[in-house]
């Protein structure tokens, strides 16, 4: 059985930014990110964050050795996308329109290992149901004033598993529902 897990970057006072302008991931951070993705059974994406996450379908010259790496494993990993508004999705990845709790809990029941999940809405949503099995916040030593909240509903309770330190300014705490 699969677990769900919602993570994302966010700033001291709890906002995402989906284009990672206000903080861009150090090189120790980025690495974190790319072993992590490697090793995820799939993810399942609200329609903004995989419209954002489509920019590694296509390299970029300018791009880092780093970033052609994160590409890579992006592109071969299985995704699923929440989304009544979109008619198509790009390579490797399933459009999800109806019945989305049950597609969620085939995909926890028929895999094994870790599902991200991407997006503050669409983690909502699955907290509603009582889907998400483990909350990660990278927090970043920034504050942003406004945009968009880690958590885009009421915050469910919440039990401390763990903490660490990565690179020289990100602290990832990871939670469990209470």
């Amino acid at each position: 059985m699969a677990k769900l897990v919602y993570g994302l970057n966010l700033s001291l006072d709890g906002y995402v930014d989906h284009d990672h302008e206000a903080f861009a991931p150090d090189p120790v951070l980025f690495r974190h990110f790319i072993e992590q993705v490697r090793g995820l059974s799939g993810s399942v994406y609200g329609r903004r964050m995989y419209e954002i996450m489509r920019y590694w379908d296509e390299d970029q010259p300018e791009w880092t050795p780093e970033e052609h790496d994160f590409a890579a494993v992006w592109r071969n990993q299985p995704k699923w996308v929440v989304s009544r508004s979109l008619k198509s999705v790009g390579p490797n990845a399933t459009l999800v329109q109806d019945d989305i709790e049950a597609v969620i809990r085939w995909l926890k029941d028929d895999l094994a290992g870790e599902i991200d999940v991407g997006g503050p809405d669409l983690a909502q949503s699955l907290t509603e149901l009582g889907l998400i099995d483990e909350y990660r916040l990278y927090f970043c030593p920034v504050v942003l004033g406004h945009g968009k909240p880690f958590f885009a509903g009421p915050r469910p309770p919440l039990r401390l598993v763990a903490n660490d330190l990565i690179g020289e300014d990100t602290i990832r705490l990871t939670y469990v529902p209470a």
